[in-house]
């Protein structure tokens, strides 16, 4: 496995990790000014890790490890209240009405980090396919250097398209939907007739995403500049 980097600039690091053979270790590290709470839904066949749910707090990292061969996608939900059994909800990335998303999905617009650790090859890639909530990026640890990051670290609410916007109880923009979660047409998202790299080409609405994260998914059929590859690696995503 690769070296970890040591973050001095971020002291209150927690560590949690699952017995597996040549597993990586995710870094969560909340750059935001406000507490978020990370969500973790693997994919089909593959472990639970914390539940999948946790908080944490502004400015605070966790060390969490995966086994090898495990997949899946991770975001951060943001405006949240949870009573002391952890149910309650929030404004954006809810999964299921409670801390612990035990396996489900989070609710639409919201930035991802997707992992298929192959071992020794990973693939990973940041998606906002489903829209923006939180600014997420990717940095690989590997033994060479050479493994690409993915930022996204830029504030798509804040120019988000009018017909694409998520507001808040206050009138705040908490959210940027994709073209194919506003309007479920097929164009937007590559389905029925679209269905077709040769057929759903990008969209204005696409473009804004892209333009502002140019290594992230923008729609369905933007592999060949989103999907990367490292090997043996451990991975930071940090999320504002």
């Amino acid at each position: 496995m690769g070296n970890l980097c040591v973050l001095g600039e971020y002291p209150l690091l927690h560590e949690i990790f699952i017995t597996g053979i040549d597993a990586a270790v995710f870094t969560f590290q909340n750059r935001c000014e406000k507490t978020i709470w990370p969500a973790i839904q693997p994919n089909g066949g593959q472990p639970l890790l914390m539940e999948g749910g946790l908080e944490l707090k502004a400015q605070e990292s966790i060390n969490i490890t995966a086994p090898q061969g495990w997949s899946g996608r991770i975001w951060a939900r943001n405006g949240c209240t949870f009573n002391d059994n952890g149910e309650g909800a929030c404004t954006t990335g809810d999964c299921g009405n409670g801390l612990y998303c035990n396996g489900a999905g989070g609710e639409p617009p919201a930035s991802l980090a997707e992992f298929t650790l192959d071992g020794p090859l990973d693939f990973y890639d940041v998606s906002l396919v489903d829209g923006f909530n939180v600014p997420i990026s990717i940095f690989p640890y590997d033994d060479t250097g050479v493994c690409r990051s993915i930022r996204c670290d830029a504030d798509l609410n804040k120019n988000c398209p009018y017909n694409l916007q998520v507001r808040g109880d206050g009138g705040e923009i908490v959210a940027c939907k994709s073209g194919c979660t506003a309007f479920r047409s097929p164009e937007y998202c590559c389905t029925g007739q679209f269905q077709n790299p040769d057929v759903c080409k990008p969209t204005n609405y696409s473009q804004y995403f892209k333009n502002a994260c140019p290594t992230s998914y923008s729609y369905a059929f933007d592999d060949p500049t989103s999907t990367y590859t490292c090997r043996d690696a451990n991975y930071l995503i940090t999320f504002c």
